[in-house]
């Protein structure tokens, strides 16, 4: 059976645990200003090497001013449940790595092999077919699912702002296939998706539509209670909504969804940017309850006062700087829950062994709006952002952040610049973090770009679903 042979398809999270250690990182690379070609970075991982934590390979887009945002595989581990689909030759394998540009709407595929630090473009998916084959723009996440690539977009197609959605593309050919969605029922704003594989559920989340993003946080949409504040819960196979759980008018943008690893649990976690009561920020734990989807708040992080003087125009009138939850990674033993706080600069590291009580066990600050927290290879340097996407490795002993959030949002919250930069983060089995002294690529070395998401050579705690214990 050739869609198998992949050695970084894992049967089950202890499998992918126990499989070798990534050796090279990619991270997506953007253009604020769209002048230049956003890129794809290619980050050298392995301690032993002469060259880590420096940039081994690069590459540009075909384009300028996608705005790299979220990308991935091709394919993960989901393969094994799907192993008797017809995908050519050579099977379905972990290769190509899908980058969806947020702003153009385009979708660029880069093939990693033979040399995995020289990405070689295969494909461009323009906007013009997402949107005549889906109905959709301003792709956002993908997976790997067992019907194809599954694609959430936030935008409808041509003048239409939304709904957004999920457009299904070929896991082969990556042709747009069609939208997912058979039967949305109400909903409408669209941003993560993600799912209990084997049982036939998908989970998906809400931000906003284009016109409520692009130009930057709105403050009349956020105070009355407009961006996203729901769950969906739907038919896997059939494409059909079957329930919302509304969390609260005040708990805005409902984003980053992190279902567990084990095959057979029925929970995930979810991160809550804001709460429009208190600045405060959120992480809920979906479950089923008597048949049905519920959803309650295990974690909160209130919001640290602030000297006015010091905060940015959007803030000043708070005195406070609200954590901003903007990431959350959930690691492949589901022991560990990693939340980024990129308002205070916090990265905070939660026993969830049991998931209705999370247990606080490490923290580390990096940045943030006042705090500016350096690096400790360069403790002079006052850091701009915060920790944002944040990236486990498979058997949990590490975490990578990178900074920055979307371009005008860098901007509103940090005014006098982002910058760019990347961070390692060792752990500890029971609970702890420390930084690694040795890997910081910062500032020049990403070219003038800013930095966003990270995926690990083969695959991390983000990317992958689990078919068998």
């Amino acid at each position: 059976m050739t869609n198998a042979t992949d050695p970084t398809f894992y049967r089950s999270p202890a499998d992918a645990a126990a499989a070798p250690a990534e050796r090279l990182a990619y991270v997506v690379a953007f253009d604020r200003a769209g002048d230049r070609p956003d890129a794809l970075a290619v980050v050298d991982v392995d301690a032993s090497s002469d060259r880590y934590g420096q940039i081994v390979g690069w590459a540009d887009m075909p384009t300028r001013g996608d705005e790299l945002h979220h990308f991935g595989w091709n394919a993960c581990s989901s393969a094994l449940l799907h192993a008797g689909h017809d995908h050519g030759d050579d099977g379905l394998q972990r290769r190509y790595l899908l980058l969806p540009g947020l702003r153009s709407s385009n979708v660029h595929v880069y093939d990693t092999r033979p040399d995995p630090t020289s990405p070689q473009l295969v494909k461009t998916i323009t906007a013009q077919e997402l949107a005549d084959k889906a109905g959709y723009s301003r792709p956002h996440t993908l997976h790997c699912g067992p019907d194809g690539v599954f694609l959430s977009c936030l935008g409808g197609a041509g003048e239409h702002d939304g709904p957004g959605g999920i457009a299904l593309l070929d896991h082969t050919t990556f042709d747009v296939l069609r939208p997912w969605e058979t039967d949305r029922g109400p909903q409408y704003l669209a941003y993560d998706a993600w799912w209990h594989l084997t049982q036939n559920t998908l989970v998906s989340s809400e931000w906003g539509t284009p016109s409520m993003i692009e130009n930057g946080i709105d403050p009349e949409l956020l105070l009355s209670n407009s961006y996203g504040h729901t769950l969906h819960f739907w038919d896997l196979e059939k494409g059909v909504h079957q329930q919302a759980v509304d969390l609260g008018a005040e708990h805005q943008m409902v984003l980053e969804l992190r279902p567990a690893h084990d095959p057979d649990a029925s929970y995930g976690f979810v991160g809550v940017v804001v709460s429009t009561a208190d600045l405060s920020a959120s992480v809920w734990r979906w479950y089923r309850d008597d048949g049905a989807w519920a959803a309650e708040k295990v974690i909160t992080i209130p919001a640290e006062p602030a000297d006015p003087a010091d905060l940015p125009p959007a803030l000043a009138p708070f005195g406070a700087v609200p954590p901003l939850v903007t990431d959350i990674d959930l690691s492949v033993d589901d022991r560990m829950l990693y939340v980024s706080c990129w308002g205070t600069g916090e990265l905070k590291q939660y026993d969830v062994s049991d998931p209705r009580t999370p247990r606080e066990v490490g923290s580390l600050r990096l940045g943030g709006i006042v705090g500016r927290a350096a690096h400790p290879a360069a403790p002079g340097l006052p850091l701009a952002g915060g920790p944002q996407m944040v990236e486990v490795s498979r058997d949990g002993r590490r975490v990578y952040l990178t900074n920055s959030l979307y371009g005008v949002w860098d901007d509103q919250f940090y005014p006098d610049g982002v910058g760019a930069w990347m961070a390692r983060i060792d752990t500890e089995p029971t609970g702890g973090m420390a930084l690694d002294p040795a890997f910081f690529p910062h500032g020049d070395a990403f070219r003038g770009l800013r930095v966003h998401q990270v995926r690990l050579q083969g695959g991390d705690a983000s990317s992958d679903s689990y078919c068998f214990r």
